[in-house]
């Protein structure tokens, strides 16, 4: 499984990339006005920090506008993918970019018929956003076992199901045994993964018996 990282904060991005866990970023209009900065700014820096594709997503509404948005990003950096929204005229957009051979992510995905036509559009990416069906008392995780289900019927599908809205680390885990190709995580829960009590615990007994020989590595 790919990870992405949910976020417009590039210091966060340039800490978590160091580790070399984070292939690729999805951002949103939401996320870069949190950073207070330039839109176009943040998309560029943040594609110079990492080597995977990088979401940014067009503001339009009608198809013919979302395409020229799309395409201004996309001439932003080489590893930008244009992010559209799963309506009518994102399809319609979808379409378009991918045959000018522009990596497209369509969001917003809450059903396994919209994640369907998203695939025939010929998205790279399709984002079911898990975590807010959990909100409204729904099955997010049925969701990706419906989704991955159908794409593997045909194998001439080449989009790749990229888990949102993720909120905690089982999220990533059901996900990952579900086969889903990609989850992007806030960067909190990214760090949340790495953790566990029982390796802290065993991380301090270590520490202390060796404070005990006196002794040091360098």
């Amino acid at each position: 499984m790919k990870f992405f990282v949910d976020t417009a904060d590039v210091a966060e991005i340039d800490d978590l990339a160091a580790t070399g866990l984070v292939d690729g970023v999805t951002t949103n209009p939401s996320l870069v006005a949190k950073s207070g900065r330039s839109f176009v700014e943040v998309v560029r820096e943040i594609c110079g920090l990492v080597d995977g594709p990088v979401s940014a997503e067009v503001t339009a509404l009608e198809a013919e506008a979302m395409v020229a948005e799309g395409r201004a990003l996309a001439d932003l950096a080489a590893n930008v993918c244009v992010k559209l929204p799963l309506t009518f005229d994102g399809l319609k957009a979808c379409r378009q970019l991918r045959r000018a051979n522009i990596p497209v992510n369509v969001t917003l995905c809450f059903s396994a018929a919209q994640a369907l036509l998203a695939a025939k559009a010929g998205a790279s990416f399709v984002s079911p956003f898990i975590g807010r069906l959990d909100d409204q008392g729904q099955d997010g995780m049925q969701l990706i076992a419906d989704i991955s289900e159908i794409y593997a019927q045909y194998p001439r599908l080449e989009t790749e199901v990229l888990v949102a809205s993720v909120r905690h680390p089982m999220h990533v885990v059901e996900a990952a045994k579900l086969g889903a190709d990609v989850a992007t995580l806030p960067p909190s829960v990214l760090r949340q993964l790495i953790k566990h009590p029982l390796t802290d615990k065993g991380l301090d007994a270590f520490l202390a018996d060796w404070a005990k020989t006196g002794q040091s590595i360098l």
